[in-house]
This record gives C-alpha cells, structure tokens and sequence, in this order.
C-alpha cells in the first residue's frame, strides 16, 4: 500500500545515480561545534527566499533528494555533531538483534523484535519533507507503518494521554553519549492524538532498503509536521504515561526547544529566523511552509492552541 501525499508524488523520486556535487556543497555548510545547540545551517540576517520585494515568495517544487544525500548529510549527535562524519562513524553500529519495549498505560504490554514489527505491520512508501530546526530541509521517501497500528495493538488505558520514545544508550557503540554536554538516553515525545495521527511514521527504511544506521536504524519515528529533532532514531523503547516527556532539547536548552516543535516560519528560534530554509542540493533558499506543508492534515490537533507560546 502507498500512502498518498499528493504534493510530493512518488513518482518524482530521483534516481540514486542523480547526485553528483554533494561533498562540495556540505563543506560549505556550517558545521556544528561538539556540544553546542543547533545551528548549522541558520539562515542569516541576509538569506532570503526565492522572491522579490513586494511579491509572494515562489513556491518551489518538491523532488526527493536522492539516497546518497540522505545517506551522508546526517544529524545525529549519539556519534558525532558533524553531520559529514555520520555515516563514517556509525559503520559498525549492530542493529540486529533488536528488540523494542511498549509499555506503562496500556493494556497490552510487550516486547517487539524488529524483524516481527517489519513482518506484523505492513509496509509502505511515504514521501515526507523533512524540515530540520537549524533551516535546511530534504525530502525523503521513507518505508514504514503508521505509528497508530502498533497503539492499538498495545491498547492505550484511557488514562494515557502521551507517547515517550527513547533512543538505546551505548556509549560504546554510539561515541556521542560520552558527551555530558546531554542527559542521555535522546528521549522524545508526542502528544497520542499526535502519535495516533495517520501521517505519524515509525520507519524502517528509505528508498526501498533497510535504514541505515546514520538514518536511525533499525526503527526511527518521522512526525512530517515538526522539526526534524523530533523524530526520534534508532528506538528501544515506547511508553505510554499521563505526564508530558521532557526531551533530550528541552532538557539541554528549554528557553530554545519546546514540546510541540511544529514548524512554523512566523515563530522565529531564538538565535535565527525560521521563515526560509535551504533544501539540501539546492541553491538559494525557499519560504517555509506552515507545518511543513501538512497543515490540511493536522492543524485540527491544535485548534484553540496558541502556537507561539506552545511551542
């Protein structure tokens, strides 16, 4: 089954063969200093998008990136900040065997080996964006199920009203975590009606193969609507509570990163503007779309919300 999202058809996937100038273009990028909060590709007070004074902002169209640029442009801070040493560093990362716990306020608990999820849960193509909260964004043909098939199996007690996702913690394996610049494990959360939401993703896998390790195998989230921190890698464990989760940012900078994360170009970081951003392989930048361009789907999760204080 294909899931449809009609504005990124997955027939305008790009071959894989396609990519040709990656490596010259990521060394021009900011480069994250270890420990620091995010802002790699910022955009500065001079970037502007594709437009030009007293006119709308041109839309530009949405072909995924190809696999070599989603492969080896990576955030992913439990082996490095440098988003270029990723895929390097992450070579020998074991994801099999690997076993994932569903528990607290549900009603059946359980412990899920990936290769049952992959074969109880049917996969799918999704074609997401994916906007990063430093300003830079792709577009991704991910493989997966909707988060809320595996909810309902586990039955959430009516007493739960969060889903908080942890990432494994194994310093050995994954350098990053040496750091005590963050409390590890990464933990994230959602809101259930977000994690319910048909458009919440737990993938595994891009472009028709299995994730990699620098992309958050063997199981990762994808939340399209939100910044791209929230979309919590390499999962070993699900809980279901009534308290709302302090993530991993929000712990490491709460004046920075709140709990929604919803991308919106009208609520600027504190440190740079969110209203454009710099899709990965392109020049220039592009106006940021209100939720990623998902709002017809999910702004009625948050209707009565004011989004800038709920941020």
């Amino acid at each position: 089954m294909r899931y449809k999202v009609p504005p990124i058809p997955s027939s305008e996937i790009t071959p894989e063969h396609v990519y040709l100038s990656r490596r010259k273009f990521m060394r021009e990028a900011l480069v994250l200093a270890a420990g620091s909060a995010l802002a790699a590709c910022a955009p500065t007070p001079n970037d502007t998008p594709n437009s030009t004074p007293g006119q709308e902002p041109t839309l530009l169209p949405d072909t995924p990136n190809d696999f070599e640029q989603i492969t080896n442009y990576n955030n992913f801070y439990e082996f490095t900040t440098d988003k270029d040493r990723v895929a390097i560093l992450s070579t020998a990362f074991v994801t099999s065997p690997w076993q994932v716990s569903v528990e607290g306020m549900v009603n059946k608990p359980g412990i899920y080996d990936i290769d049952a999820i992959r074969s109880q849960f049917a996969q799918e193509e999704r074609v997401y964006r994916m906007r990063c909260v430093e300003g830079w964004s792709m577009v991704i043909p991910w493989n997966g199920f909707a988060l809320n098939q595996l909810l309902k199996v586990v039955e959430p007690t009516s007493d739960a009203k969060y889903v908080r996702f942890t990432t494994l913690y194994d310093p050995q394996q994954m350098p990053g975590q040496k750091s005590s610049y963050f409390a590890w494990p990464y933990v994230e959360g959602l809101r259930l009606d977000e994690a319910m939401h048909d458009l919440t993703l737990m993938a595994t896998g891009l472009y028709g193969k299995d994730l990699l390790p620098q992309n958050g195998a063997p199981l990762r989230l994808v939340v399209p609507w939100k910044y791209g921190f929230k979309s919590i890698k390499s999962i070993v464990k699900i809980e279901l509570t009534d308290q709302m989760p302090v993530s991993l940012w929000m712990d490491a900078a709460p004046n920075e990163y709140g709990f929604y994360a919803n991308v919106n170009p009208d609520v600027s970081h504190p440190r740079w503007s969110q209203a454009s951003e710099r899709r990965i392989g392109e020049s220039g930048r592009r106006p940021t779309l209100f939720m990623n361009g998902y709002a017809d789907e999910v702004a009625g999760l948050y209707t009565g919300m004011d989004l800038a204080k709920n941020y």
